[in-house]
């Protein structure tokens, strides 16, 4: 497994990730993650192709419960309003499922979170999984209806938040 070390970091800890950039025009690999719907109590699997056919934008933080991750759920939270029918948003961190929607539930926030708690292959196959950390590195991802994507973003400083202008533009233009 392809190890980039430096490509991400805090404050002055450098750290490694695993897995290769995924760049646009790459396909989005499939995942299974975990999300926890505090309503019915219940725990599903879903999958990148349960949203086949649509816009899908993924939100991978660190930890819902830090700063600039909480700020950025909110941020697509927002954003979510305005962005045209068919767009799917998904917050993906290493975080437990019931944590996530503890955290959903207090903050007000209605997209999916989704856990890769039970394994590191989302943030080997998406190329952020940060090794020292177990936990994955800030990016976001646009997928289009035919699971290519369109943008990537890698955020090499942990405590910055990503182009939200950038990847808001890029699901206008693929809707419109």
């Amino acid at each position: 497994m392809e190890e980039r070390i430096g490509e991400a970091f805090e404050f002055g800890e450098r750290l490694t990730v695993v897995g290769r950039k995924l760049k646009v025009g790459d396909v989005g690999p499939e995942f299974a993650l975990d999300y926890f719907d505090p309503a019915s109590s219940a725990m599903s699997t879903v999958r990148l192709s349960d949203s086949a056919g649509q816009m899908r934008l993924l939100h991978v933080v660190n930890s819902l419960d830090t700063p600039v991750c909480h700020v950025g759920t909110h941020r697509w939270h927002d954003l979510g309003a305005t962005l045209p029918p068919g767009v799917v948003i998904y917050t993906i961190s290493m975080d437990l499922p019931f944590a996530q929607a503890r955290w959903r539930v207090a903050e007000g926030v209605t997209h999916q979170s989704l856990s890769s708690h039970r394994s590191e292959q989302f943030g080997e196959d998406y190329g952020v999984l940060l090794k020292e950390w177990r936990l994955l590195q800030r990016a976001v991802f646009v997928i289009g209806h035919n699971d290519e994507i369109l943008y990537a973003e890698y955020v090499a400083d942990q405590m910055q938040e990503p182009n939200y202008h950038a990847a808001f533009e890029v699901l206008h233009q693929a809707t419109t």
